[in-house]
């Protein structure tokens, strides 16, 4: 069976982000992902991972200003100034935290700007990201992320596209981050897919649909799933990022035994 890391920007959210690691452990995970550290001195959070002895598996790049509905910068004309620097605060984070993979949020889709000149930006981002997080041994991940219900206008809406863009960006530490809950409702045709591009996966998700809570309580055949990750020698994480429909540790049932 695969390897669960407890996405903390999600699960234990009762309590204060910095509980939610001891909860983590308790409840038997051995590692944590999450959206962003970026509240938290690094040393701080490398203390909380060290005390419960969790390998910090996976977080994100800086969205930019998140508040006022920013959803990553790597395809946003006039932004690479701020994206140099989310890239430098991310290997500075994750040189303290030994994290091995980073995810990058394409962006918002701007209305005014033409595909090509978005598609143009988003690669050179990638390529220098990969390029600088390199030389520390990670990861990036690019997530395809569903528009129609959970990120209206999000640039990498779409799992085949975002396959081309792993070609276009051609460097070995560019891989995808496959969110089953995303790419059910983006495409549907789940184990192909899997099997066609496993060894371009570099991370995956999960959350059942509809409603985004825990495998078992919607459309998706988990036990399937992951049986058929095994199957294709999936070696890497799986991220539980979804929405607890009551209290997190009640609702774990779903994880094989």
């Amino acid at each position: 069976m695969p390897k669960f890391a407890a996405n903390l920007s999600f699960l234990f959210a009762d309590v204060p982000f910095p509980e939610r690691f001891g909860r983590a452990a308790r409840a038997g995970f051995t590692g944590v992902e999450y959206l962003f550290p970026y509240d938290y001195p690094a040393n701080e959070v490398a203390a909380w991972l060290r005390e419960h002895d969790l390998e910090q598996v996976l977080f994100n790049l800086s969205p930019g200003d998140w508040a006022a509905g920013e959803r990553g910068l790597a395809c946003l004309p006039h932004r690479q100034g701020a994206f140099a620097e989310s890239v430098e605060q991310a290997l500075n984070y994750a040189m303290v935290l030994d994290c091995p993979r980073l995810h990058c949020m394409a962006g918002l889709r701007p209305a005014s700007v033409e595909e090509a000149e978005l598609e143009d930006i988003y690669v050179a981002n990638l390529r220098r990201a990969a390029d600088r997080l390199a030389t520390i041994g990670a990861t990036v991940l690019i997530e395809p992320i569903n528009s129609r219900i959970d990120m209206p206008a999000y640039r990498l809406d779409d799992v085949a596209k975002g396959f081309r863009l792993l070609d276009r960006v051609d460097r070995s530490n560019v891989k995808l981050q496959y969110d089953i809950y995303h790419a059910q409702i983006i495409a549907g045709d789940l184990a192909r897919t899997l099997e066609a591009n496993i060894d371009r996966i570099g991370h995956i998700q999960v959350a059942d649909n509809p409603g985004r809570h825990e495998p078992g309580t919607g459309e998706i055949n988990f036990p399937f799933l992951f049986a058929w990750l095994d199957r294709l020698g999936y070696t890497g994480w799986v991220g539980c990022e979804y929405k607890p429909l009551g209290h997190t540790e009640a609702g774990l049932g779903w994880r094989p035994a």
